[in-house]
């Protein structure tokens, strides 16, 4: 055996316990799932509030989201689906973009792409519950 070679004792499960190279092992696979059952619970509640927004003007739409529990329930279906939205997109661009420079780059305008959303919709909902 020659000298550069460092032989490990450990089983196979002690290497996959070490979470590999990255070290962070599956907490986007689980961050996914976790944000898509949310968006799950929250579609039916966030659907119905569409559903009575529509057809009303800025004033009516103003007065339904300056209820807290709405604007809160609205808050949290945006946040919940701009964070599956960007972790989906991710996993999609690291594993179909080849070329580091270009990967690097989608993924930077990825995360500012989803934090624009997030920013522009949840202050659009600030802006209508707060009657500004």
């Amino acid at each position: 055996m020659s000298a550069n070679k460092t032989v490990s004792m450990r089983t196979p499960l002690a290497r996959v316990r070490n979470l590999g190279a990255a070290h962070s092992g599956t907490k986007d696979f689980w961050r996914q799932r976790v944000t898509a059952i949310a968006m799950i619970l929250l579609l039916v509640p966030a659907a119905i509030i569409i559903m009575i927004m529509l057809g009303r003007n800025q004033a009516g739409a103003a007065q339904l989201l300056g209820t807290p529990l709405i604007a809160i329930i609205m808050l949290l279906f945006i946040v919940a689906s701009v964070w599956h939205m960007k972790i989906g997109m991710q996993v999609v661009i690291e594993d179909y973009v080849h070329g580091e420079k270009i990967k690097l780059a989608s993924i930077i305008a990825n995360n500012f792409f989803c934090a624009a959303v997030a920013f522009a919709s949840i202050y659009a909902i600030f802006k209508l519950s707060s009657g500004v």
